[in-house]
């Protein structure tokens, strides 16, 4: 009797301490967020959101704010759509810009919030227009190649003129 006391103790124990690490696993993803705040929708129109994915963090002066919580594609303005969820607490103005941002060189990519100055605030079901595309770095990596091909190439014409 004795032994099997401790055997569920034992079980009890392990039970927890796995489900532990689940929670760890998923909030270290991003595929859980326990916030228990009320929350208002808005949505952005992006011309390239990388790799934003859906429930990523959206932050304001490096707090987090909200959440995305869908990403869609508007097949008459050919933008992604992203729905943000914003907290009720935190109010935005009318004119505030959003920016798609990595965290370090390689890091996961986040939605930026900067405030804009208008006496409005945002509504639920507003859109906001004025964004900025996240930083694609093959693009910019073929961007300098292409410079420094032109340069090598501006350099060599007129080294044959002299």
């Amino acid at each position: 009797m004795q032994r099997s006391r401790n055997d569920f103790w034992v079980g009890i124990f392990v039970l927890i301490g796995g489900m532990a690490i689940l929670f760890l696993a998923l909030q270290s993803a991003n595929l859980l967020s326990l916030s228990f705040q009320s929350t208002y929708k808005v949505d952005a129109k992006f011309d390239n959101i990388g790799g934003l994915k859906p429930k990523t963090a959206v932050k304001s002066s490096g707090v987090v704010v909200g959440r995305v919580e869908a990403i869609s594609f508007d097949d008459k303005t050919y933008q992604a759509r992203v729905t943000l969820a914003l907290e009720t607490r935190y109010v935005f103005p009318k004119d505030s810009s959003l920016k798609i941002l990595t965290s370090g060189l390689l890091g996961e990519q986040y939605i930026g919030i900067e405030a804009g100055a208008d006496m409005k605030n945002l509504e639920p079901g507003d859109t906001i227009t004025a964004t900025q595309s996240a930083v694609v770095l093959e693009n910019l990596i073929s961007q300098f190649l292409y410079n420094s091909a032109a340069d090598g190439s501006k350099s060599q014409d007129s080294k044959g003129k002299k």
